[in-house]
């Protein structure tokens, strides 16, 4: 395949060189041979994107323009953006080891928030008027909080960036975007979508880097909001550094969800449902369920159903469509998994499969899918994130220990009910201590609110929440009889 060698940098409207001279490579999970590289963001770039966001917050700037028109701007964002959709799902893949066949349906996603916010941002009114009881109005105003350092990471760079983008330019925000360094190529179809667009310079810029950036873009005096996906240990220290500076801040971060399987439940009917809720992408997604609570009297038979379903997972290369586990994204991402199943393994955990690498993989960062079970509750491998193709196998005796069991974690973020009976498994998520739940399947919905609780995160993206985290409420108080109440805008 060919190399994906970039020299320049979206920032401020434009295709600039970077300040610096460092690189950032990235490397294929599949053969570890080189997949591209482009010049590493320095402090100078993140001052220069940030002055020009800032400037798109001025009279005339994009916060200025009116609904309708940064609305037809986003249509037209995601007009482009569909044109590199079968690119961009390339080269998430190519970069992270997500199977085609995922990137191709999930990389939709971004054009779908894209369209729903330029929507929902025309139908939203801009301004409330309320009566006051002495006859007053006072005039609610939804006013953009301003510039937006989004920080996002590698298991799912396009929807994670647009989650945070597509609200913050429908609300008249400017961003600055700072991608995984291990899969960032992807953004500059982004860039070019949003260049092509038109939108104005500043409203969007681009620059990859590690950590180190990461957090000065975090403490910038220019940003006004940080949104962070990431894992919980970074999303501690965003979170002490915003709260040093009085900075609102989102944060989506990891997970240890909970997939309950009920005395009822028949997973032959739901197979593909169940392993893209517990083991998609290897297991490198936060919401997964990769806490698997089965009845006690079904024990064996549960045990020996997501046995099957993971030892006949097609294991192979990101890029052929007939993978289901790729790689992991990166050798130490294998090892950190590794060093997992080998604690399971010293605490007395049985391995129903999978525990190594598959044969015949010399080259990439291949591991196979692993099942354990008779796994303690308060063991390692049930409470810790450990973000790779690991289930534990956890039976229960009856609805109550189930959601006894799945609130007994620090995380809160997704989860799954297995249930032959959608009223009965709707009543028992609504039990479980969690921010978002599927029942008989999960899927992330444009409309409706996403996030954690506890170590899972703070705040909301997506619905009109994620709307309304992206601006501030400003209220102006009229002298009774200066002004009549209306529900005009």
């Amino acid at each position: 395949m060919d190399v994906l060698d970039y020299d320049t940098l979206y920032i401020a409207g434009e295709w600039r060189k970077s300040s610096g001279t460092d690189r950032v490579t990235v490397i294929s999970p599949n053969d570890e041979e080189r997949v591209g590289s482009a010049p590493a963001g320095t402090a100078a770039d993140v001052d220069a994107a940030v002055a020009a966001a800032r400037s798109q917050l001025a009279a005339g700037g994009w916060a200025s323009w009116s609904v309708q028109e940064r609305a037809s701007a986003l249509h037209r964002f995601a007009d482009r953006l569909e044109t590199v959709a079968a690119d961009v799902s390339w080269r998430v893949s190519a970069q992270n080891g997500m199977p085609i066949s995922m990137s191709r349906g999930i990389e939709r996603f971004p054009v779908q928030v894209l369209r729903y916010y330029a929507d929902l941002a025309e139908a939203t009114a801009a301004d409330e008027r309320r009566l006051g009881p002495d006859g007053s109005v006072t005039v609610v105003a939804r006013d953009p909080v301003g510039v937006i350092a989004a920080i996002v990471p590698w298991n799912g760079p396009q929807v994670q960036s647009m989650i945070k983008i597509a609200p913050a330019l429908a609300a008249g925000c400017s961003v600055v975007l700072k991608p995984a360094p291990e899969a960032m190529l992807d953004s500059f179809l982004l860039a070019q979508a949003a260049h092509e667009s038109g939108l104005p310079p500043g409203v969007l810029s681009i620059i990859p880097g590690d950590g180190e950036l990461g957090a000065y873009l975090v403490s910038h005096p220019g940003v006004d909001k940080v949104s962070f996906t990431g894992s919980t240990a970074a999303g501690r220290l965003i979170a002490a550094e915003c709260g040093r500076l009085i900075r609102p801040v989102t944060l989506e971060l990891g997970g240890k969800s909970a997939a309950i399987v009920l005395d009822d439940a028949d997973l032959g009917a739901h197979l593909d449902g169940f392993f893209d809720a517990t083991m998609a992408m290897s297991g490198q997604i936060c919401h997964l369920g990769t806490r698997v609570l089965v009845p006690r009297s079904r024990h064996r038979e549960m045990v020996d159903a997501v046995s099957d379903l993971a030892s006949s997972a097609v294991i192979g290369e990101s890029l052929d469509p007939k993978t289901r586990v790729g790689p992991l994204v990166s050798a130490r991402q294998r090892q950190r998994v590794e060093d997992y199943i080998e604690l399971g393994r010293a605490a007395g955990a049985t391995i129903t499969v999978g525990g190594g690498r598959p044969a015949g993989r010399d080259t990439g960062w291949f591991l196979s899918p692993t099942v354990f079970t008779d796994v303690e509750v308060d063991a390692v491998i049930a409470r810790e994130e450990i973000f790779g193709p690991v289930l534990t196998v956890i039976p229960y005796r009856d609805d109550d220990e189930a959601v006894a069991i799945a609130n007994d974690s620090a995380y809160g973020l997704g989860g799954t009910v297995w249930t032959a009976d959608p009223e009965r498994g709707e009543a028992l998520a609504k039990r479980i201590s969690t921010g978002t739940i599927g029942v008989n399947f999960y899927a992330n919905d444009p409309n409706a609110p996403f996030g954690g609780v506890r170590d899972s995160g703070l705040g909301r993206e997506l619905g009109p929440e994620g709307l309304a985290a992206v601006q501030v409420l400003k209220s102006i108080y009229v002298r009774p009889g200066d002004a009549q109440p209306s529900q005009e805008n």
